[in-house]
């Protein structure tokens, strides 16, 4: 698991690992006025349909809503039609979307479970990375729990996340209550 990057940002550049990108910098916006679900936003032009070709960045805030994990795979499997990754064309991209609403519902789970339930959602998007990001006011630190005992209930979230991402994290703003916890995947080619 990695928390910092020794790189900038918007450096998606190769690394040895196969994990690529920084944790997502500033403190994430708030959500919309539309009784706490922000409106998709997007962070550079739509691309035509297909694999996404320039960066995408959706929002949904959590704020005074219940049922939210079903919400948050809901509004992450309608930025995935947005961006061409469904309907999926083959198994190896129906495989890779499953897997993003795979790990959405289990940061949101987490959030809800061991932090006082998530504040925010983003995802991010570009040509070689989806980036998953909530934010909460937990204080925890999440990790695998180990050993990990596959026949055992419950206990199996962050294994899920490290096994499918390229990499995952967490980030706290010093002064600021809670967390962000990120997780990286490729984008299917």
């Amino acid at each position: 698991m990695s928390t910092t990057r020794p790189y900038s940002p918007g450096d998606r550049g190769p690394e040895p690992s196969g994990a690529s990108g920084t944790p997502g910098g500033a403190a994430p916006a708030a959500g919309g006025p539309d009784g706490g679900v922000a409106a998709p936003t997007a962070a550079a032009p739509a691309s035509p349909p297909g694999p996404p070709g320039g960066a995408h960045a959706r929002r949904l805030s959590f704020e005074d809503q219940s049922g939210v994990v079903p919400m948050a795979r809901d509004f992450t499997r309608q930025a995935l039609y947005d961006w061409g990754w469904l309907p999926a064309a083959t198994a190896d991209r129906r495989a890779a979307a499953e897997d993003v609403l795979l790990v959405v519902s289990e940061l949101v789970t987490n959030a809800c479970l061991h932090a006082e339930g998530p504040d925010l959602l983003t995802i991010t998007c570009d040509r070689k990375v989806i980036r998953l990001e909530v934010t909460d006011r937990g204080t925890g630190q999440p990790s695998p729990r180990t050993p990990h005992r596959a026949g055992r209930p419950g206990g199996h979230g962050m294994f899920i996340v490290q096994r499918l991402c390229l990499d995952w994290g967490v980030l706290r703003t010093p002064d600021v209550a809670g967390k962000t916890v990120w997780a990286e995947l490729g984008t299917p080619s």
